[in-house]
């Protein structure tokens, strides 16, 4: 077992040309944990956040190395663990350290890597269907039938969403802020939708006339500042409105006698900085809901392209860009 590693390493905030590759100590799993040799690990804004000195790390995380997700093998498993083996091929979210090609991780927030996907695919499912999972059904009680608006569709995060609300039986109005990007989400079973590329404010009117002016059941926000209101105002009676990101900015004004005579729920939620009990249960749910669509085909990852390690800076300058559809991999 070697005992240096190769990661990234974010040596200040700033852009992209902060990020370097070094070598690092390889860590050694503690009880409860495994070692897993990193073969990809995916890109998310988290990251670009983090870089930036924007998104710290929370406690207990690499401060200086990012990545929330990644795909690989165990290496090693630490004391008290039980249900895993050497060899064994396991896609997790961490709180960071994933860029780097060993990390150690609790065992209970592992998922088994379905032989139909390769490292690259791999890496580009935990973040973006544990969350889209969570959000939707754990946290947003998705049923079948139900009228579901995603934004930023053409997303990591979105697309997944729009593929798991068709497997279970809902219709998905995507919005983004390109017809491109419209346009492709259709692989992802995103039929409808708008392209809200001066703001969201047509979007309640666009939601009305796709739900025949019943309006939407369930909004997923990936975005935040002021798609909030824009949602709470195309939601039906009983709508629910989850808040995941905040790309758009941290502060909404809202029409809180909208949210009481419609008896609307709003919700904030986030993965990162949750602790090991709650991962492992939002892990466990995909386990049993997400991995056998994925096993099957029935939802697949998007990647518009995986970059080799030493790529880093470019990989980090294209997921800014905005331009992206689906995910960006990187691999180790």
């Amino acid at each position: 077992m070697p005992t240096t590693m190769r990661a990234v390493v974010i040596t200040r905030p700033g852009g992209p040309e902060v990020l370097e590759v070094r070598e690092l100590p390889v860590p050694r799993p503690g009880a409860g944990e495994v070692r897993v040799r990193v073969r990809a690990a995916g890109l998310n804004r988290a990251d670009l956040l983090q870089r930036q000195g924007r998104y710290a790390a929370p406690p207990g995380a690499a401060a200086d190395v990012p990545g929330l997700e990644f795909a690989g093998e165990i290496v090693e498993l630490g004391a008290d663990v039980a249900g895993w083996r050497l060899g064994d091929l396991v896609f997790g979210i961490v709180a960071g350290g994933a860029q780097a090609e060993f990390l150690c991780t609790a065992a209970s927030t592992l998922a088994r890597v379905p032989d139909s996907l390769d490292w690259v695919d791999a890496a580009a499912v935990p973040e973006a269907f544990i969350t889209a999972h969570d959000a939707l059904v754990s946290q947003g009680a998705l049923s079948a039938g139900e009228r579901v608006v995603v934004h930023a569709v053409g997303s990591g995060v979105g697309l997944a969403a729009a593929q798991l609300c068709d497997a279970l039986g809902a219709t998905v109005f995507g919005t983004t802020r390109t017809r491109e990007k419209l346009a492709r989400a259709g692989v992802a079973a995103v039929h409808h939708g708008a392209v809200l590329d001066d703001g969201p404010a047509p979007l309640a009117e666009a939601v009305r006339a796709w739900s025949d002016g019943a309006g939407a059941d369930l909004v997923l926000d990936l975005v935040g500042g002021d798609y909030v209101a824009a949602g709470l105002a195309s939601l039906a009676p009983r709508g629910r409105l989850i808040l995941v990101g905040l790309v758009a900015g941290r502060r909404a004004d809202l029409d809180l006698g909208l949210l009481l005579s419609r008896r609307l729920t709003l919700r904030g939620t986030v993965l990162r900085s949750r602790s090991v009990r709650e991962k492992a249960a939002a892990t466990s749910a995909f386990v049993k809901d997400v991995v056998p669509l994925l096993a099957s085909g029935r939802v697949r990852p998007i990647v518009e392209r995986a970059y080799p390690l030493h790529e880093i800076g470019a990989a980090h300058a294209r997921l800014a860009s905005n331009e992206t559809f689906g995910k960006l991999v990187l691999v180790l």
